[in-house]
């Protein structure tokens, strides 16, 4: 082990337990989540929004999302210890037993769900449960490792949030909360590939079948152009139904071409694999903060 990594392993042996936890959770992965539940339930009407199924709502969802987070740690602790990006987790570097965090999982997940029966409506208690076992066990236990193709069938429970902060408003599936869900769903395969070309390396040493492994860089990339544009084409949705408006389409067109231009180069230059990734996180959150401020004007105007 390189000398960075033994004093980054030292150093995170001397975190505080509570911190080993919180990162079970995948913090800045239920972040940019717990926003688009927001907006999820914000969008689903132009009335006042009731404060408890905001609340409790939201942090039933983020419950069992957390508890998903640490079943995707138990699961992937072995995967974990042979790559260079995760084999710093509390699993692999034993500071947690596998106990503690099938323990803590089922605490979160048990939790949220207890929220969301007491607090919201049935459909968004049972499709938030839908989520959890396709994210933890479906993706996490099979698809992962049975085919190149594991993050877009996958990615269907990573794309739930906001149409299950919309159910929890109104108890009902509706055109627009689907919408939302496709939004994402289509994001999620770009977003990760660009992620999985800059760590190919370390997918192929742990023996995950993900796209660049094998099918290589250059088909990688071109499936991320595709999936750039037909994101685009579908953000514009929302205005065609009425869902939105022009100032929605003002921000997300740039946003939308700027993902593109990026997918593009990506097929010259693996480099810019981490600058797609990143810019993939900040499309998803203006795109979907374009979708609330225009919302908002809307009510007022």
């Amino acid at each position: 082990m390189r000398a960075a990594e033994v004093i980054s392993t030292l150093g995170a042996a001397r975190r505080p337990r509570w911190r080993e936890f919180l990162e079970l959770t995948k913090p800045r992965v239920v972040a940019l989540m717990l926003f688009t539940v927001l907006v999820g339930m914000m969008m689903s009407t132009h009335a006042a929004l009731p404060w408890d199924t905001v609340v409790f709502g939201t942090l039933g969802i983020v419950l069992v999302a957390a508890g998903a987070a640490a079943v995707n740690h138990l699961v992937d602790r072995r995967i974990d210890a042979v790559m260079a990006r995760t084999r710093a987790r509390p699993l692999p570097r034993g500071t947690l037993a596998a106990s503690q965090v099938a323990a803590f999982a089922l605490l979160l997940s048990g939790s949220g769900m207890a929220v969301l029966l007491v607090f919201t409506n049935p459909l968004c208690a049972w499709l938030t449960f839908a989520s959890l076992i396709g994210y933890a066990v479906v993706y996490s236990l099979f698809l992962k490792h049975a085919t190149p193709q594991n993050i877009v069938i996958g990615g269907a429970a990573g794309a739930a949030p906001p149409l299950l902060g919309w159910v929890a408003v109104s108890g009902q599936l509706e055109a627009g909360a689907l919408l939302l869900f496709l939004i994402i769903f289509v994001w999620t395969p770009p977003h990760f590939w660009a992620l999985a070309i800059h760590r190919r390396d370390d997918y192929a040493r742990a023996g995950v079948p993900m796209l660049p492994v094998t099918h290589g860089i250059a088909h990688t990339s071109g499936r991320i152009l595709a999936y750039s544009i037909a994101l685009v084409a579908i953000s514009a949705v929302p205005v065609a139904i009425g869902m939105s408006g022009w100032l929605y389409l003002a921000i997300a067109l740039p946003l939308g071409l700027r993902f593109i231009i990026l997918a593009w180069k990506l097929r010259s230059d693996a480099r810019l694999a981490m600058p797609t990734f990143r810019w993939s996180i900040v499309y998803l959150a203006g795109l979907f903060a374009a979708l609330l401020l225009d919302h908002f004007l809307a009510s007022f105007f």
